[in-house]
């Protein structure tokens, strides 16, 4: 738009909320901030009052070129975009979100500047997104004949939640979750459509639906099923040590050099081993240094996993979930997934598990699945939980087609895969320990 500065957010999408003189307000959905105010011009509000948008006293010729906001408190309209605040949820940062080789485009907002914005950090450089994907390649499987080029799939923007949909309460339920099989994804204090799955499939596993206004009954749950659901955690020395890498590549010739596929920092680490997303157990412990032995954070108490041998399983595409059921037909464990997308769709009808692999490598063959960049050979991508199937891969009856985890786990649900069925590494670990050889999987459009 001429006239006015363009800035990326890099956050999730922002509320938007439109003042009687057509002015748009961006709000930072995690803090509540005003992130930016996009007004109109004379002329554009003009064009609308003439098409019958506004009335005529909507914009008051006696105000100056203020454009006569007054529905937003003054003083917000200086606040700058917060930084890494105390108690405060801040994706910006997460380094998650340089790694996904697959990552689309940026969405950017044009909007006027703020009015000198306090210092705050740059976001992250994002990697170009990798042109012609179609689907992840099984490890180890041979050459064949490439498929024509697709274009990128575009992840799906969630609507941002509203304030009673986020907080220590929706942490806590998702904790219990967790631990009944219901599988919320990474524990993140927002309720969103991972965690209404995740309610859904409780009242079946359970036999009744959970009420999220009766903390008490909430709590009584968390204790019969293994305590609080947040407890103090002390760092190792192992936590500290890693081995950790400094920094995971996009590019699938640079992933082939490393050692392992590993996690880049204790906090990434000590998020996975807790079910939990990198950034809110960061916002819980702001301050602390998660790469120091001895210190004291606070992390979620996931407790004991699903036990019961899996007889058969659902892959809802529309849902973005798949469901285990024992041998009797009932559910013992449901979890959030991406499943495949539009442009390389998950295979339709019943499939059957094959094999299963823990911490696999990942080979990359450009004539058999995706060509990425400039890479046009066979690669061995060392194993590891940043390595693209994570930590777990469970062959399917239909060649190339797999279910297995990601080094993205707050992104499941979320985005689209490459027609295989991606997990978090932790529940793609769990549901491995539960299948065997022949058991069923069915795909349901």
């Amino acid at each position: 738009m001429p006239g006015k500065a363009r800035m990326l957010l890099a956050q999730a999408q922002p509320e938007v909320y439109v003042t009687p003189d057509g002015a748009r307000v961006y709000v930072d959905p995690y803090t509540g901030d005003v992130i930016g105010v996009e007004r109109l011009t004379r002329r554009e509000l003009r064009h609308l009052r003439n098409r019958g948008y506004y009335p005529r006293d909507a914009w008051d010729e006696r105000e100056d070129n203020r454009g006569g906001f007054r529905d937003v408190p003054e003083e917000r309209l200086d606040e700058a975009y917060p930084g890494n605040r105390t108690g405060g949820y801040d994706r910006r940062n997460d380094p998650r979100d340089d790694r996904e080789e697959m990552r689309p485009e940026p969405k950017r907002v044009e909007r006027t500047p703020l009015p000198e914005p306090a210092p705050k950090r740059a976001a992250p450089e994002r990697e170009a997104p990798v042109k012609t994907a179609t689907r992840e390649a099984e490890p180890g499987e041979r050459a064949q004949p490439a498929p024509p080029p697709k274009p990128e799939p575009i992840a799906r923007a969630e609507e941002p939640p509203r304030p009673e949909q986020r907080g220590p309460l929706i942490a806590k339920v998702q904790v219990l979750l967790d631990r009944a099989g219901a599988s919320p994804g990474a524990i993140d204090g927002v309720k969103g459509s991972n965690m209404a799955n995740a309610l859904a499939s409780w009242a079946e596993i359970t036999g009744k639906p959970l009420d999220l206004s009766d903390e008490k009954a909430i709590d009584a749950a968390l204790a019969a099923r293994g305590g609080p659901a947040f407890v103090d955690y002390t760092i190792t020395n192992e936590d500290a040590a890693g081995p950790y890498v400094a920094s995971v590549p996009a590019d699938y010739s640079e992933k082939a050099k490393l050692e392992k596929m590993a996690f880049t920092s204790p906090a990434e680490a000590i998020a996975e081993k807790f079910h939990m997303d990198e950034a809110y157990l960061k916002s819980l412990n702001a301050g602390k240094t998660f790469n120091q032995p001895g210190t004291v954070i606070k992390v979620a108490n996931p407790g004991m996993r699903v036990l019961t041998p899996v007889a058969r399983i659902v892959a809802d595409k529309g849902r973005e979930l798949v469901s285990a059921y024992d041998q009797q037909g009932n559910l013992v464990a449901a979890y959030p997934a991406t499943i495949g997308s539009s442009d390389t769709p998950s295979p339709s009808g019943t499939v059957k598990v094959e094999r299963v692999a823990f911490n696999p490598d990942y080979t990359y063959n450009p004539s058999k699945n995706f060509k990425q960049g400039e890479n046009d050979k066979v690669l061995t991508i060392p194993p590891g939980p940043n390595g693209p199937v994570g930590t777990i891969w469970i062959a399917l009856s239909k060649p190339t087609y797999g279910i297995h985890g990601t080094p993205e786990p707050s992104k499941i649900g979320k985005t689209n895969s490459h027609g295989c069925v991606r997990l978090t590494n932790w529940d793609a670990e769990e549901l491995a320990r539960l299948v065997k050889k022949d058991v069923f999987v069915q795909f349901l459009d």
